[in-house]
């Protein structure tokens, strides 16, 4: 016999939403995803490549410093390593597809499940298991290049 939507919503209302969304990250219903939104930036895309100018001012402008470059050719996390030296990963969660959106530290976590990825797109946390996929870059003349 199935289950109607009112003996559903019944059942969920009986276990607590917090069991379910616990359940759902598959930690232990304590602890909150870490992390903080990061600042976004718009690349333009030509000839397949994405570009971002990177000025002094902007969340790249130093070392350490990173982002979540938006563009209709994907989306990117990009950290500023060293002063001409850039890392960019597909900023598409492993585990769900979700976009990687947020930082802790100089972590990537995943808003949806708690995934962390260091800069590089290795797994810290799972749920996911499998890294990020990284992109080359090039900088010069203050305009960092994605391909």
């Amino acid at each position: 016999m199935s289950q109607g939507r009112r003996d559903f919503c019944k059942g969920v209302a009986s276990v607590g939403i917090g069991s379910l969304i616990a359940g759902c990250g598959g930690g232990n219903g304590t602890s909150a995803i870490p992390g903080q939104p990061l600042t976004t930036m718009t690349g333009i895309v030509t000839n397949g490549a994405v570009t971002v100018a990177v000025g002094p001012a902007s969340p790249l402008g130093a070392v350490g410093g990173m982002t979540l470059v938006t563009s209709s050719a994907g989306n990117f996390l990009v950290t500023r390593t060293a002063q001409d030296t850039f890392v960019s990963v597909t900023a598409n969660c492993t585990h769900q597809a979700c976009a990687v959106s947020n930082a802790s530290g100089p972590n990537y976590v995943c808003p949806c499940h708690g995934s962390e990825f260091d800069a590089s797109g290795r797994v810290i946390v799972g749920p996911a298991v499998v890294p990020l996929t990284q992109h080359p870059t090039q900088f010069a003349g203050g305009v960092l290049t994605i391909t």
